[in-house]
């Protein structure tokens, strides 16, 4: 069968005639992220430091002696500060995950962890994952805030095309946290882990960076001081703000 070839192919479409995505002029590989602080005004996102974290993050994640919070990461709550140490020595190690530590400025504490990781320089993709935040740090501006400086990091520092958020399909809070934070659930790979010895069906989410500059702004509306009232209570809600942004 003879092929025939369109001298000008219509936009999207080669000269096969077949459809094909939009080009992507001038791409190169991406950096690896650096390991300088990620600096706000709430909370400071540094790299993982066992020997100057661990009291701080020890203290942190057992005011929740139930283990709760990390029924969904790959691992358990250590039962000790030396297991615990053990774990994050061994995290530090690593560059991919390149685990960080989540610092709040008003006391200088450690009060939570989260990770860049399946680092795809080529492709310009990544993952934020292994997050933890202590009881200290759940339901606060400086959560929202942590997120919202490694994205900037992603997008602006390191232009990357898209940010990856991963979970158990169980993990409700996980998921619901992905949504708020206006990232695009995009389907569930079935049995895709074994971890802890139990299956994990893995809900996938990203953002991309075509989407990035309108959440850009929902988030700094919602962190500026003046959408908070004189007890810390916010006046507008980041979905809210997120999708007045992208209209």
């Amino acid at each position: 069968m003879q092929t025939i070839l369109h001298e000008n192919p219509s936009p999207g479409m080669n000269t096969h005639g077949q459809p094909i995505g939009t080009a992507v002029p001038g791409w190169t590989p991406r950096a690896q992220p650096p390991r300088t602080p990620m600096k706000g005004t709430r909370c400071d996102v540094v790299i993982l430091d066992p020997a100057a974290h661990i009291d701080d993050l020890w203290e942190a994640f057992s005011a929740d002696p139930s283990g709760r919070s990390w029924t969904y990461l790959f691992v358990d709550l250590p039962a000790s500060k030396e297991a615990l140490r053990a774990y994050l020595d061994a995290q530090s190690k690593l560059t991919d995950p390149l685990c960080h530590t989540i610092i709040e400025r008003a006391s200088g504490r450690a009060v939570g962890i989260a990770s860049f990781m399946r680092i795809d320089v080529n492709m310009g993709v990544i993952e934020v994952g292994n997050i933890n935040y202590s009881e200290r740090l759940k339901r606060t501006a400086i959560a929202t805030e942590a997120m919202y400086l490694m994205m900037k990091r992603v997008f602006d520092e390191l232009g990357y095309r898209r940010y990856e958020w991963k979970c158990d399909s169980l993990n409700h809070p996980s998921r619901k946290a992905a949504e708020r934070y206006g990232y695009i659930y995009e389907g569930t790979f079935r049995q895709a882990v074994v971890y802890k010895g139990r299956n994990r069906d893995t809900a996938w989410f990203s953002i991309i960076d075509k989407e990035w500059p309108a959440l850009k702004r929902a988030y700094e509306t919602w962190l500026d001081p003046a959408n908070f009232d004189a007890s810390g209570n916010q006046r507008r809600g980041l979905a809210e703000l997120i999708a007045e942004a992208k209209r």
